[in-house]
């Protein structure tokens, strides 16, 4: 069912919703957060079709905020909100409300989202596209216990790492980083077999991917190792490689689908590594809410700890031993940072492979 209001107010936004719920007889719903899409006209679709899917796993209250300012003094002077409500099958397991914020209007957001949010529920902010520097500090991420940004939708993917490192607040989140969690569980896994001593590794993946970036950020903070970087024509991350005194354990995968992990002594195991879409990734960062601290210690690492193919650069900080891969690769304690020098990346990308890339790495 969809109702549309035009020159409207949050009070009779929230009256609609109870008459919408009403007319489809479901007036109790359960559900368990309000989830504040920030976009555009352009990208709230996707947006949307990916929240709605992710709320099949966690029922939510969807609030796409739509801004639009408008460029010339009539259309600023203008303010009005405008909003089109979704319940029912329109709108996955939970509830939609498109909110148009026209004018000065579009600059207080915060104010019209506010009396929207379900109470005593969580609150979760997600940015698709032009995400802010500080999430913490955006007067609609201030009222999320959660931020989700994603830098491979910026114009300089790898730089805008550093700027989520610089304005780390606990609750923020980037996709780039839930993208690489196929990859580090698999890793884990294999050296929970090989028990091996790593004493390096190679990351390899296109030029442009932060996922890349940060997988190799984790792996030189959890395991206190050198890591190369070596650019590859992709899709996304293609390839780790983990030097052991016993041999390398190596996770390749060419195709964007199926993996091969190699280990000493073992016969080669493929092994189903999915490029996955949004709405998986959302519904992934939504099983959580309290701060993740492994990302945390990770993108704080900086992409200039990471070697350049041949590159022999200054050895990781002195430890009492060299980095053990055992039963918790993913679990030790955040360390040290290694010193070394970022590959060869681009600074910008273009549109087009902004558009065409947008799949998980």
């Amino acid at each position: 069912m969809k109702t549309d209001l035009t020159d409207t107010t949050s009070s009779k936004i929230n009256v609609a919703l109870t008459e919408a719920r009403r007319s489809i007889g479901t007036a109790a719903i359960g559900m368990v957060l309000t989830l504040v899409v920030v976009t555009d006209e352009g990208s709230a679709y996707d947006a949307l079709k990916a929240a709605a899917e992710a709320s099949r796993e966690h029922p939510s209250r969807i609030l796409a905020v739509i801004k639009r300012p408008g460029r010339s003094p009539r259309a600023r002077a203008e303010t009005r909100l405008d909003a089109e409500i979704r319940v029912g099958s329109d709108s996955g397991t939970g509830e939609t409300v498109l909110l148009r914020l026209h004018g000065e209007l579009a600059n207080h957001a915060q104010s019209v989202v506010l009396p929207l949010l379900l109470p005593d529920a969580p609150v979760v902010v997600w940015w698709p596209e032009n995400a802010p520097e500080n999430p913490a500090a955006d007067p609609l991420g201030a009222l999320a216990q959660r931020r989700i940004t994603d830098a491979l939708t910026a114009e300089s993917p790898v730089q805008a790492l550093g700027v989520r490192a610089q304005n780390y607040t606990p609750g923020d989140t980037d996709l780039a980083w839930t993208r690489i969690t196929p990859w580090r569980s698999m890793l884990a896994a294999a050296m929970d077999q090989r028990r091996a001593w790593v004493t390096s590794a190679v990351v390899e993946g296109e030029s442009y991917n932060p996922s890349v970036e940060l997988l190799g950020m984790w792996l030189a903070n959890r395991l206190k190792i050198p890591v190369e970087r070596v650019v590859s024509n992709g899709p996304g991350l293609t390839a780790v490689r983990l030097r052991t005194e016993g041999g390398d354990v190596v996770l390749d995968r060419g195709d964007g689908l199926m993996a091969t992990l190699s280990m000493p002594a073992q016969p080669d195991r493929q092994v189903a590594l999915k490029r996955r879409e949004t709405a998986d990734l959302i519904a992934e960062e939504l099983r959580r809410l309290d701060p993740d601290d492994i990302y945390a210690s990770a993108v704080r690492t900086g992409v200039d700890k990471l070697l350049e193919p041949g590159q022999t650069g200054p050895a990781a900080e002195p430890s009492s031993a060299p980095a053990k891969a055992a039963t918790s690769a993913a679990s030790t304690a955040s360390g040290t940072r290694v010193t070394a020098k970022v590959a060869g990346t681009p600074a910008k990308k273009t549109a087009s492979a902004r558009r065409t890339k947008r799949s998980g790495s």
